[in-house]
């Protein structure tokens, strides 16, 4: 089917600024090297997404991109991220507004590691457990996305083998911020590891069932 393009709305467009915004924030924070990872987020039925191999910094309003739920791109003359199945398969399968995937260096060594995140924090918790690593598979292909969404069965967040890890929020601040939680859990459970004649203590079921319930109050409420 042919290609629908057509202009982008104020709310599209306000998304696409979030969109850009928080790409770039996951270079500053050195989560990303280049364009090694990708940002989405839904507006409306629309989805919009960074595009394939376009260096952050460089994305100006006109480059906005974006696909309906199919994947067809309906807005924008740029090539959409070759992760986009992944991004589709969470929007397709949640109540996920946004999408964060990176190449994080923490995140990514654990998923050369284990196949779950020992429970070394109670912020696992957020993501709804123990964080699971996805079983690898070629990128942008649909049997990443598969294995992505067995991982993710459950929770917001998950790592993927010999890859990164990626996470899913309502907003695309707590997407970010649980991309950046569980890049902080895996460094500390390196970090725990890396000592010699001693191993990280973990909790119990029972103590991150405690800590979810905590969890679900924490913050303002008005």
């Amino acid at each position: 089917m042919a290609e629908q393009l057509r202009d982008a709305n104020e709310e599209e467009a306000r998304v696409w600024e979030e969109v850009v915004a928080t790409a770039r924030r996951t270079v500053a924070d050195g989560l990303v090297v280049g364009t090694s990872g990708n940002v989405s987020a839904r507006a409306g039925d629309v989805v919009l997404v960074t595009p394939s191999g376009v260096p952050y910094d460089r994305l100006a309003p006109e480059d906005i991109t974006g696909v309906d739920l199919d994947g067809r791109r309906v807005l924008g003359s740029l090539v959409p991220t070759s992760e986009l199945p992944m991004h589709l398969s969470v929007y397709r399968t949640t109540d996920a507004r946004a999408v964060v995937h990176t190449h994080a260096v923490h995140a990514t060594a654990v998923s050369l590691l284990v196949t779950e995140l020992p429970p070394v924090h109670y912020m696992a918790a957020a993501l709804g457990g123990p964080v699971r690593v996805a079983r690898y598979a070629a990128y942008g292909t649909d049997e990443l996305a598969e294995n992505m969404l067995r991982a993710l069965d459950g929770r917001s967040g998950c790592l993927l083998q010999n890859h990164g890890m990626i996470t899913y929020g309502a907003t695309l601040d707590q997407a970010y911020d649980r991309t950046a939680q569980l890049e902080w859990m895996c460094r500390l459970w390196l970090t725990a590891s890396a000592v010699p004649g001693l191993t990280p203590s973990l909790l119990t079921e029972a103590q991150m069932a405690e800590a979810g319930t905590r969890l679900k109050g924490y913050g303002q409420r008005g």
